[in-house]
């Protein structure tokens, strides 16, 4: 089997498994959905969507936020972790947005990367599920699913998105990184992982899937 059939064939077990990929976080717009990666960060999708309510009912937009003690900030995100440096990263950008952007998330990756605590993958996040413009935003999540799969020989996530984005379509490229997000959730666990009961694996696995 060639590499442009084993990514045909991934793409369509995907599809099967996933057809549609709602967008994981709770937002409601361009900047909730930035604040609400931004605290995604080693924590969980879940934890955020219970944090986000009571974040966003005492500040939900960038004006509001700044108004705000990065203290009394850190108490309602608390339970997302990190929370003293998420706070201020929070409170920060805020400010940047109002003095820089108008008070607008900016559709450009390198303009989301200088705001304080958000990163590439965070940035890519909010231009593919916020903006709907190509990007593939890759975590170690997706870059442990791409070396299982046979699909990047990468060590790095920076290395592995660009072997992702080379081998499929950039048309897919917002869906896939859904799609690969759930898949690995309920077939491709980190822990406990069974190759043989997974739909990839079982047919892509590499020797040292089944080893480990």
């Amino acid at each position: 089997m060639t590499k442009a059939e084993k990514v045909a064939e991934i793409i369509s077990i995907l599809e099967f498994y996933y057809p549609e990929t709602p967008i994981p976080l709770d937002h409601k717009d361009h900047y909730s959905l930035l604040v609400a990666v931004l605290l995604s960060a080693q924590c969980t999708d879940v934890r955020v969507n219970q944090v986000t309510p009571a974040l966003f009912k005492l500040a939900d937009t960038p004006a509001k936020m700044v108004q705000q003690k990065p203290e009394d900030i850190a108490a309602i995100i608390r339970p997302c972790g990190l929370s003293p440096r998420k706070s201020k990263a929070i409170h920060q950008l805020s400010q940047i947005l109002l003095e820089e952007h108008e008070g607008e998330v900016p559709n450009d990756m390198e303009a989301l990367e200088r705001l304080p605590g958000v990163g590439h993958k965070t940035a890519s996040v909010v231009i593919s599920q916020g903006f709907g413009l190509p990007a593939f935003p890759v975590d170690t999540h997706i870059h442990r699913l791409a070396w299982r799969w046979g699909l990047t020989n990468g060590k790095n996530v920076v290395q592995t998105e660009k072997d992702l984005k080379r081998l499929f379509p950039k048309k897919l490229w917002n869906k896939l990184h859904l799609q690969i997000i759930f898949f690995g959730r309920e077939y491709c666990p980190a822990r406990g992982h069974k190759p043989l009961a997974c739909p990839i694996c079982s047919k892509f696995g590499r020797k040292a899937v089944f080893k480990s």
